[in-house]
């Protein structure tokens, strides 16, 4: 009697590693930018969600911190300077499978596209917004970004430029954003864990990460002495979350906020209106 072959388990996929989501394109950065471990870390916490590529879309603006897209096996799109946040915004509405991250810097990010920052935080649209913050504008030759320090010296800002700095953490709280964070590019695995955590959370996450521009800022290398874990758990509660931001050296690292707002729905709306409909009433 002839036995019958047992079918062969089906075999389990190989965990993707951190490699198979960048792309074959080098990176083109100053040596010793924080954007390369930022980079590291956006792949690892793909990598520790185990995310197709193919589910995956990257999208940002201008500045260093922008080239990002190019750097990773996943859908991208460089958009214009300050649009990074529109931009997502649109493809998440039309593709809610996606997971859609946004990557800019304190240029890109606040100034041209602070306006579209604020809101994009009060929509609550569920994206994850990673900022690379290094007090400058890198790409441009050193001037002096919303986030520079106000007593700055440089040859483009002699004496400083005089003005507040802008303070991010606080107008993602004030705005909406459902999780807010602060990071360190140094901090490779933190910085990856804290991303995949935004990731996972419903609504608009924002990361501000502190990335050192050696090049026009060098003494942000004393960045990885100064930085420190906040000393309290995540908050649900605005007004401590607010009192923390407000109060603390600016060096604190961890999640600061993490709310319950149900983020904007997407891509589950009927449409009212045909587009014959919509045509028919501005025919002449």
């Amino acid at each position: 009697m002839n036995e019958v072959a047992t079918p062969a388990a089906p075999a389990t996929p190989a965990a993707r590693s951190a490699g198979e989501y960048k792309s074959k394109v080098k990176p083109i950065w100053c040596p010793g930018c924080g954007d390369f471990t930022v980079l590291n870390s956006v792949t690892r916490a793909l990598a520790l969600l185990q995310l197709q590529p193919h589910e995956v879309a990257v999208v940002s603006g201008i500045g260093c911190s922008s080239r990002i897209p190019a750097y990773t096996a996943c859908y991208g799109f460089h958009g214009v300077h300050g649009r990074s946040l529109a931009a997502a915004t649109g493809l998440k509405a039309a593709r809610p499978d996606l997971t859609v991250i946004v990557a800019s810097g304190d240029g890109d990010g606040y100034s041209i596209g602070g306006n579209h920052f604020m809101h994009a935080c009060r929509r609550n649209v569920d994206l994850t917004y990673i900022v690379m913050d290094n007090h400058v504008y890198g790409m441009t030759k050193g001037q002096a970004s919303p986030t520079t320090e106000p007593d700055w010296d440089n040859k483009l800002s002699p004496g400083g430029t005089g003005i507040r700095s802008y303070h991010p953490l606080v107008i993602a709280l004030a705005s909406g954003a459902n999780f807010v964070a602060r990071a360190f590019s140094g901090d490779q695995q933190g910085t990856a864990q804290m991303i995949a955590q935004a990731i996972q959370h419903p609504g608009f996450s924002f990361i501000e990460i502190m990335s050192p521009c050696v090049t026009f800022r060098p003494e942000q290398r004393e960045w990885k002495d100064k930085v420190h874990p906040a000393l309290v758990e995540p908050t649900n509660d605005p007004a401590r979350a607010a009192r923390r931001i407000m109060t603390d050296d600016g060096f604190n690292i961890g999640v600061l906020y993490a709310g319950d707002r149900p983020p904007y729905p997407v891509g589950g709306r009927p449409a009212r209106n045909t587009v014959a409909e919509i045509e028919a009433e501005f025919a002449l």
